[in-house]
Formats: C-alpha cells, structure tokens, sequence
C-alpha cells in the first residue's frame, strides 16, 4: 500500500508491521512536507523501492519474515547508497547500534518526539547525494525477489549462491528468457562487479572473425592486421566472460576454448607468448547441447568445464502466476523512462496476458506492453490495444473471478456475462440484466470491461 503527495517533494518509504505506527508516521511527515510510500513487509518495501524514486527509508528492526537488517541488504542492491534510519524498541537498541555499523546512517528509539524525527530526516537528506536509477540487474533481482512461481524462486536462490563463488556457470533458456540479464546479475552480485563485463555473441559473429574477437591478434598476423589488437578474453581479466549462444562455435574454437579454460593462459594470433588470464566464465545457449555431443557437434570435454553449474531459466508459459507482476513492473518502468503516468492493466488484459503462451518470453512480454501502451488510448492497456501491437485475439477468460465472494466481482462477472450472452451489444444486455443502458453503460466505464473484445461470442 502507497500514499504519495507531490511527485516532486522528497520521497520516504516507512516500513513497519504496525498499522498505527505507519498512519501516525505518515501524518506527521506529510504534513511536513514529505512524499510518504508505505509497507508493512520487507516484500512490500522491494518492491516500492524499484517501481518509485525513494530517497529516504524508515524501517522498523523487528519484523516478522523479513526482518529490518534483511530489508536494508536487498534494498541496497535495487537502490545503492539508499540512506536507512533504523526504529527499534529500547530493548533492541543494540541490534540498532549493528545496522549503523553495517551502513545505517542513524536509529531512533521508540517513543520519539515527531520534531526530532524530522530534524533528522532533513539532516540526513542534507548530507546524501541523489539516487542513481535502478539499474536493469537490480531490477531482474526485484522480480526474482517477489517472483511467485517456485521454479522462479528456486532460480533467485541459485543465482544468490552461484554469484559468492568463481565457478564456471552454463546458463540454459529459450530465446528472450533472460539469460544476459541473469549473467549481468551474476558479475554484479559478485566480487568482481567493480571490473569489466564483458559479453562475446558467438551466436552472430562470423567464425572466420571469432577467433581474433576472442584471443585478439599481433600486427602483420594476417591481411588487414595493421595494429596489435586485444581479445575480448584479455579485456575480461579480473572480470567475467560472457559466452552467448556459445553452441554455435566451430570444433577449431571449442578446441581453443577449451584449452584457455584448462590453464587460463591466451596467445594472439600471430604472437609466440602466451598471457595469463584470471576472468570468470559465464555460457549461455538455447540449444540442447547434450544432443549436439551426441550428434558430433559440441565438445563433451568443452561441456564439462563450462557447465560446473548450470542454471534453466523456466519458460514464461511454464510460470504464469509471474506475469502480472512482470507486466505491471514493466509497465512502471516505461513510465519512469518516459517522465509519464503508469498505464493502467484492467482485469482482462492481466487475464489475456496470462492466457498467451509467449513463445518469445520475457522479452516478447515487455515489447509487447511498450507497444501497447503508446497504442492504448485514455492510458488504460486493453487486450486490442495488443491486438495492434502485433499479437493475435484470445478468448477473454473470467475464470479468475468466478470463485470471488465480492459483491462488486459478483457484479462484474454477471455483466460480462450478459455481454457474452448479447455477442457485446450493450442494449440487449441491459434487458437480461434488467438495468437501463445508462446504467450498464456506467458499470462497463466502472469496472472496466473490454465490451468490444465480446462482440460476436453469442
């Protein structure tokens, strides 16, 4: 749950448990002037700090699920440098004390005086500089973090592991499934995130060019060689090495991968002395490789040594309960790049949404809102406004709210139904329902149903 005052005054998050701490705290900053977002879960706090600007978090220490100390960690990673002040009990005072040694900027104690607490808010507002905006691995972390699916989840927690060491990690997933984005996430969780990122696409480089993209070569090594050239491997070094669609290598360069992976040591083309290299490695394909080994096509040996972990990123279809959270984050994110109002996503467009299979994935998900939000008209997103962006017509489902015990979904499903029923003709689902046409005219504004996406289905 959020409230917000002006969009250009300065943005704080309070996050407590307690209802009555949250309004008191919420009247009393707004009427000193402050923006107020507001969450009762760490969950809730994530997920405020990605979609809005935070410039100042009040969180409480103890929480159940997720307590203040884990809220502050995952907080940092979406917004670095995120100023956190800390309200605890007196008892919890020392725990307080930790949090401001581990980056805290201050506690309070509860009680405390209104006027102190707003002293200090504008002191330590004074004394921060602005945000940086949410960086695309920070906001893959986000959808990760509040992901509903348990194939999601299991994922978040492997990449959470996997990023700690210096293994060679194999990232597994069809096209526009996320692998990059799950590499990059991977080199920022790590240790080596302060160095250099460096992605190779094996995928459309040509195979004669490969070679001298990877290991770089001397001057005079071949036609065209007019100066020495550093490998994109070299360039890694410190760093991580990302291999796209490494399936597409040919056995000369398998060869030669293979052998800077078994001892870490590069030599350019045309040159006689070999480089040490100390870069992490990082693959990612969408083909089956184990089928390419047994067709003669991809090294065993190769596979083992990219492979000592591997990650399968879940196909979109195959984790729906995810889509309407990805959709509505994508949805703020292209009204934070654009400096405009979020599209709103009416129950039928979250329900068609839900029903497409998405052969293009994340990917395809994200393209297709962008497309139709710029389509859409009035900034409510309905399933025609898809339509025009390129994706086919689907049977609207109502499925989702026919076990609903509200009286306003009762409402809405019978409308929808009558709408069924009279093939969208307003007037003659006014007469099953027994109401006026202004009335269902009213209703349809109301609860925002896609009349038009009905016509026809008698």
């Amino acid at each position: 749950m959020a409230g917000l005052t002006a969009e250009t005054s300065t943005s704080i998050l309070i996050v407590d448990d307690d209802q009555n701490v949250l309004e008191v705290l919420e009247a009393r900053l707004q009427s000193s002037g402050f923006s107020i977002y507001k969450a009762e879960t760490g969950q809730e706090a994530l997920r405020l700090i990605k979609e809005h600007k935070i410039d100042l978090m009040l969180c409480d220490m103890k929480m159940p699920g997720m307590n203040g100390m884990e809220v502050m960690t995952k907080a940092r990673t979406v917004q670095p440098g995120l100023p956190i002040i800390f309200l605890t009990a007196y008892g919890s005072i020392p725990d307080a004390v930790k949090a401001v040694k581990a980056g805290a900027v201050d506690y309070l104690a509860k009680p405390f005086d209104g006027r102190e607490l707003v002293f200090k808010l504008r002191k330590v507002l004074e004394d921060q500089p602005r945000l940086t905006p949410v960086s695309d691995e920070d906001s893959l972390l986000i959808d990760m973090e509040i992901a509903k699916s348990p194939r999601m989840r299991d994922l978040y927690n492997l990449v959470l592991k996997v990023a700690q060491s210096d293994v060679n990690v194999l990232i597994l997933g069809e096209s526009g499934s996320g692998k990059e984005r799950i590499a990059r996430l991977i080199h920022r969780l790590s240790a080596r995130s302060k160095q250099s990122f460096v992605v190779v696409d094996c995928g459309s480089t040509p195979a004669t060019l490969l070679e001298s993209e990877l290991f770089g070569h001397v001057r005079g090594a071949f036609t065209h060689a007019v100066n020495d050239k550093r490998g994109l491997i070299e360039t890694a070094d410190k760093g991580t090495l990302f291999l796209d669609e490494i399936g597409n290598i040919s056995q000369e360069m398998q060869i030669r991968l293979l052998r800077f992976l078994e001892d870490r040591k590069i030599r350019r083309i045309g040159d006689l002395k070999e480089n040490l290299v100390d870069c992490r490695v990082l693959a990612a394909t969408n083909s089956d490789l184990v089928e390419d080994i047994k067709g003669g096509r991809f090294r065993e040996d190769l596979y083992y040594r990219l492979r000592v972990v591997t990650l399968q990123i879940p196909k979109l279809r195959d984790r729906k309960e995810d889509i309407p959270i990805l959709a509505q984050n994508f949805v703020q994110a292209f009204a934070r790049q654009n400096g405009s109002r979020p599209a709103k996503l009416p129950p039928e467009t979250i329900q068609y949404l839900s029903a497409y299979p998405w052969p293009g994935n994340v990917r395809e998900l994200k393209n297709a809102l962008e497309a139709g939000i710029v389509l859409c008209h009035g900034n409510v997103l309905r399933p025609e406004d898809m339509h025009l962006s390129g994706l086919p017509p689907m049977e609207v489902r109502e499925e989702a709210l026919s076990d609903s015990f509200s009286l306003e979904d009762t409402e809405r499903n019978a409308i929808v139904r009558a709408l069924k029923q009279s093939g969208g003709v307003q007037k003659e689902a006014a007469k099953l329902l027994g109401i006026s046409r202004r009335a269902i005219h009213y209703k349809i504004k109301k609860y925002e149903i896609d009349s038009s996406a009905l016509r026809g289905r008698v």
